[in-house]
């Protein structure tokens, strides 16, 4: 039998919650028995403007079905004042969501310095601005869940898309760090890579298959994560239209040369192929899983 997902006396901030995936995540945290703080600075899709009515409106929907929520039009980049706020409304923190984010896409040729500012600024620094508000309190509890929303336009790469690309993997990188800082204090982090059918991906992705790809289809791997159940940490998982999986790295055994002896860029082409052999691959976990066969190369040739 499954184990309940519940979310009693437990404060939840979603950043980005106005419309798509945060609302959607919003709505079914509250629906699992969460105190939800509501953030939208309620900006343009590209990170223009602000109105305060997008989190009203979920604040209302959340209310009017019974649960508790508190709508907050701060910036994410001043992550402190979303905490803060959610330390006056409900006296703790236990669940952040980083969902918060904008596109400015252009090929990299014809992308000016303003498109690759707004999109660090939002993703990257606002992340990590509310995340760093949040992990004193979560230290001090002892408990604490931390999702990132990465995507796979980090992961593979996308046209058009080099300073989106960059944040949500650079979010993958912040993710693997602080799963490590946070186990010992019990905050757990993870990353997802979702693909809704929201305002941001309207026009990118067929009519057809966009009307299918429903945010709600992502949220419940989102609250799952966020939940005591979960016990997973350090993980990028890819979601939408119904299907999830784990991503992970994987690396070729590589080639080893000896290092006293020294090589050349001709012997980097000739074994080249070999070098990108990825039969039998290994999965390094961490950074000294990684440096095992480097390790092993010097243990080989050492006097």
């Amino acid at each position: 039998m499954s184990q309940s997902v519940r979310f009693e006396d437990k404060v939840v901030i979603i950043t980005g919650a106005g419309g798509g995936l945060g609302r959607a995540h919003a709505l079914l945290f509250a629906k699992q028995g969460a105190k939800v703080l509501v953030n939208d600075l309620g900006g343009s899709t590209q990170g223009e403007g602000a109105n305060a009515s997008a989190a009203d409106r979920v604040v209302a929907e959340i209310r009017d079905a019974g649960g508790t929520a508190v709508a907050n039009h701060d910036s994410v980049t001043d992550g402190d004042k979303l905490v803060q706020h959610a330390m006056d409304a409900f006296g703790r923190v236990d669940v952040v969501v980083n969902n918060a984010g904008i596109l400015r896409d252009k090929t990299f040729h014809k992308m000016e310095d303003a498109d690759w500012e707004l999109v660090y600024r939002v993703h990257v620094e606002g992340a990590y601005k509310v995340t760093r508000a949040a992990w004193p309190h979560m230290r001090e509890q002892n408990y604490g869940r931390v999702i990132f929303t990465a995507s796979t336009s980090g992961i593979y790469g996308n046209f058009g898309q080099s300073n989106y690309g960059m944040a949500k993997l650079g979010l993958y990188g912040l993710t693997r760090t602080l799963a490590l800082e946070g186990r010992k204090n019990n905050i757990l982090v993870n990353a997802i890579a979702p693909t809704g059918g929201t305002r941001m991906t309207e026009g990118l992705i067929p009519p057809q298959v966009f009307e299918q790809l429903k945010p709600e289809l992502v949220s419940p791997l989102v609250v799952y994560l966020a939940s005591e159940n979960c016990q997973d940490t350090s993980g990028l998982f890819e979601v939408g239209g119904g299907w999830m999986g784990k991503v992970r790295w994987e690396r070729s055994l590589g080639v080893g040369f000896d290092p006293r002896a020294g090589f050349s860029p001709e012997d980097v082409a000739e074994h080249f192929q070999q070098i990108c052999d990825f039969e039998g691959a290994a999965h390094p976990k961490d950074n000294i899983e990684a440096l095992k066969e480097m390790m092993g190369n010097l243990q080989k040739y050492a006097l």
